[in-house]
């Protein structure tokens, strides 16, 4: 790029940096050691999820420090600041995890505030772990600046007996303790060798199925996602996006310029043909919302329904993230899903290219092993479905990736529980029984508060070796590491008087991934007379504070439980303050 290609009196940052009036704001950036030639130059925000909470972010520090070299390199000024994370894997079955989703918008918010209050032009997130995610692109996209995701990369895999294992093994190995199948000294082994570096969890878990959405949605580089986060090789997708940032700012592209309803529909047919997290049900409605578009639950799973299920990927199947980029990564993921017509070729991409001229210039093919044809795949519909019935009128969702289709039928009694603790001493003490659909209640986003994910609950029953002898549905959320007939987002909750929150022991209850159903065998008129019967949701104590505020704003699973009235709404684009 040129030196003074950019008019600064369109951009924001001439509040803080053009004219006499604000000297006062100059002498602040002098003070860090900036020139005046960088003062005058665009203002990149480059955002970071790190912290010492787990692997996932520990890189992203070091990352950065690319991405503002490449910011430089363009001619720009990077301005490096931080935001929160609450890591899944830490926050997991316990009352942490009620932080979590909270977390993605609180990311969304205070990304957005710092933009705001600094006057940043463009932006450059950089996040590692599950809510980081989809909060740093709901960011990018409600602001509407030139915007370049990149992934901090995955762990690498653990290795066992000559097997490769992830912490969705050790969560499992809990449950085989629990059995008695496991002695101490093994479970210490297993959770001493399972993670053997910086990144996130390398399964097509939550993190790694939205790095590949970021991709695909084109907020982020080609490939970009795909090189563990350990791999120096890292550095140069960092520079590559500084540098990039500055083209999309030269060029006029901005995050919605990016993030239409085609592209959507594009991240979509990923997320199914990799089997990925249910939770991208619940993060591209929110990430559409930012833009205005009307993208929710039932949108995304229409697409899941007629996309084939081709990439073999924990942890429904056998590969990890670093296998997958040893194939290829998402371009030959969505080359193959090309060559069947179910991409959508002219949607623009971070390089300022369309999709489609990204696609032409890969070369590589299916492996067959990772990445299998998509037109001779694995399962014929997508490794995630959406369900819909008198329980669930604002639907469900469920991972069916890796299961047979006879495994996709569940009818059986219910087995009501009112939180998920409880649900995790009845499995631990094996207080249920073959056959029985476990129900997991109070646990959505407003009655929770916080929609937490069950992965402790599920992993231990498939631990247990009980994974496919019972079903599991709940108001709440599963990780991506879930595994065996577990139906999540099911809405509307508990909290708000949905059907979920009126079930008795002993309700019959007919899960189908195969027509879509969710359905209890009530009548209208029987679940009417309950519901005159319902006492309220159930009280928490949650009574103040971050969670409480939460509760008051969040929104149905099926809209993407975002907490604002998003772009339709909206008065002005920050952009064009």
């Amino acid at each position: 790029m040129t030196k003074g290609n950019l008019d600064k009196s369109k951009l924001p940052s001439r509040h803080v940096t053009e004219g006499p009036a604000r000297a006062p704001h100059r002498s602040y950036f002098y003070a860090m050691g900036l020139n005046d030639e960088e003062i005058h130059q665009p203002f990149v925000g480059v955002a970071t999820c790190w912290n010492e909470a787990a692997p996932c972010n520990i890189a992203l520090n070091r990352q950065a420090q690319s991405v503002k070299l490449g910011v430089k390199h363009a001619n720009g000024t990077p301005r490096e600041f931080t935001t929160i994370t609450v890591t899944d894997g830490i926050a997991m079955g316990h009352e942490g995890m009620r932080s979590s989703l909270a977390s993605r918008d609180a990311i969304a918010d205070t990304v957005e505030l710092t933009m705001r209050g600094h006057c940043y032009d463009a932006l450059v997130g950089l996040a590692g772990c599950d809510k980081s995610l989809p909060g740093m692109m709901m960011a990018m996209v409600r602001l509407n600046v030139p915007s370049v995701f990149i992934y901090g990369g995955s762990i690498l895999p653990g290795r066992l007996d000559g097997k490769d294992i992830t912490v969705q093994d050790v969560f499992e190995a809990v449950g085989q303790h629990q059995a008695g199948n496991m002695t101490d000294e093994m479970l210490a082994i297993i959770e001493r060798v399972a993670c053997p570096s910086a990144g996130a969890c390398g399964g097509q878990f939550t993190a790694n199925t939205m790095a590949c959405v970021s991709e695909a949605i084109g907020l982020a580089l080609p490939n970009s996602s795909g090189a563990p986060a350990p791999y120096e090789s890292r550095d140069q997708y960092g520079v590559a996006s500084g540098e990039a940032v500055m083209k999309l700012l030269e060029l006029g592209i901005r995050a919605r310029d990016i993030v239409t309803r085609k592209s959507l529909e594009n991240a979509a047919r990923v997320v199914a043909c990799t089997g990925g997290s249910t939770n991208a049900g619940l993060h591209l409605p929110a990430i559409a919302h930012e833009a205005g578009i009307d993208f929710d639950l039932f949108d995304v799973c229409d697409i899941f329904k007629d996309t084939p299920y081709f990439v073999d990927m924990k942890p429904g199947g056998q590969y990890v993230a670093k296998d997958l980029y040893e194939a290829g990564g998402v371009p030959v993921v969505m080359k193959e899903l090309r060559k069947i017509g179910l991409i959508h070729e002219d949607c623009i991409t971070a390089t300022g290219r369309t999709m489609g001229e990204e696609l032409d210039l890969i070369t590589r093919e299916a492996d067959g092993k990772v990445i299998h044809a998509a037109a001779t795949p694995i399962t014929e519909t997508g490794g995630v479905v959406g369900l819909k019935g008198n329980l669930a009128p604002e639907g469900a969702i469920v991972k069916v990736a890796g299961m047979a289709p006879e495994q996709q039928v569940f009818t059986g009694p219910a087995r009501v529980f009112e939180c998920e603790e409880d649900a995790f001493e009845a499995v631990r003490s094996r207080a249920y029984k073959e056959g029985e659909v476990i129900v997991i209640r109070n646990e959505g986003p407003r009655g929770g508060p916080g929609m937490r994910e069950m992965l402790a609950t599920t992993s231990a029953l498939s631990g247990q070796g009980m994974g496919k002898k019972v079903a599991l549905i709940t108001d709440g959320r599963f990780s991506g590491a879930t595994r065996g007939f577990c139906v999540g987002h099911v809405g509307p909750e508990a909290a708000v008087g949905g059907p979920i929150g009126l079930l008795k022991d002993g309700d019959m209850i007919t899960i189908n991934a195969i027509t879509g159903e969710l359905s209890v065998a009530l009548s209208d008129e029987e679940l009417e007379a309950r519901r005159k019967l319902w006492a309220g949701p159930r009280d928490t104590i949650y009574a103040t504070g971050a969670l409480w505020k939460y509760a008051q704003l969040v929104g149905p699973a099926v809209k993407g439980a975002v907490t604002h009235p998003g772009g339709k709404h909206e008065k002005h684009v920050y952009a064009d303050i």
